[in-house]
């Protein structure tokens, strides 16, 4: 129990904040309307990519300074969770952004520099794939790794910042916290970001228990 208890709350959280997200009132805000809804689904994946990311950064440093293969392995399975997380956001995006904006994709520098990050990691994925050296793999993909989530964090947090974006808290737009928003969009967006990053969390630890029992078997096969 001791080491599942956070399992447990990742879905109740969830569970919460579907409902909560369908059945509490919002703040009716120009053009959003009810679509601000959204924000209890489409600004957690994000949260939860950069998390994920943000992780598989983490030991793809720890792989460089001493290298392990149990460190490569944590590193490609949050980078696989982050990936995920990733084209969940762009899609639940495109969907706001067709009821809001008028059409799927609108070529905003957030979409944009979303799009090319989710490639970027594309390439992460393409480059471990055309190695077959273990170590020279996971060697040069932890470098990769580095750079990609260096290069990630202007293009979703810096440039549209910089640019004319139609996202709130970029362009000169005001975010949603400059909105007089109902406290209650609080108490279901907070709980809906930690129980994704939960998520994720769990979906990497069983992408490494995975990777650890193929290997086990690959040694007892030889």
């Amino acid at each position: 129990m001791n080491n599942t208890w956070w399992k447990y709350l990742s879905i109740i959280l969830l569970f919460y904040s579907f409902i909560g997200g369908l059945l509490f009132s919002v703040p009716r805000l120009p053009i959003v309307n009810e679509t601000i809804r959204g924000l209890y689904f489409h600004v957690p994946m994000w949260f939860t990519m950069v998390a994920m990311f943000g992780i598989s950064f983490y030991n793809a440093i720890r792989y460089l300074r001493k290298p392990n293969g149990c460190l490569d392995t944590i590193s490609v399975a949050y980078a696989n969770a982050g990936l995920a997380f990733g084209i969940l956001g762009i899609l639940t995006g495109m969907v706001w952004a067709n009821y809001t904006w008028g059409s799927p994709w609108h070529g905003d520098p957030k979409q944009n520099g979303a799009a090319i990050s989710i490639l970027v990691y594309f390439a992460y994925f393409v480059l471990r794939g055309s190695i077959e050296n273990e170590e020279q793999k996971a060697r040069l993909s932890a470098v990769y790794n580095i750079f990609a989530f260096v290069a990630m964090i202007p293009l979703i947090f810096i440039i549209p910042r910089m640019t004319s974006s139609m996202h709130p808290g970029n362009g000169g737009n005001p975010g949603f916290n400059m909105y007089d928003l109902d406290s209650r969009m609080r108490l279901v967006f907070y709980p809906a970001c930690i129980g994704w990053i939960l998520l994720g969390i769990w979906i990497a630890s069983l992408r490494i228990r995975m990777k650890n029992v193929e290997e086990i078997l690959l040694d007892n096969g030889k």
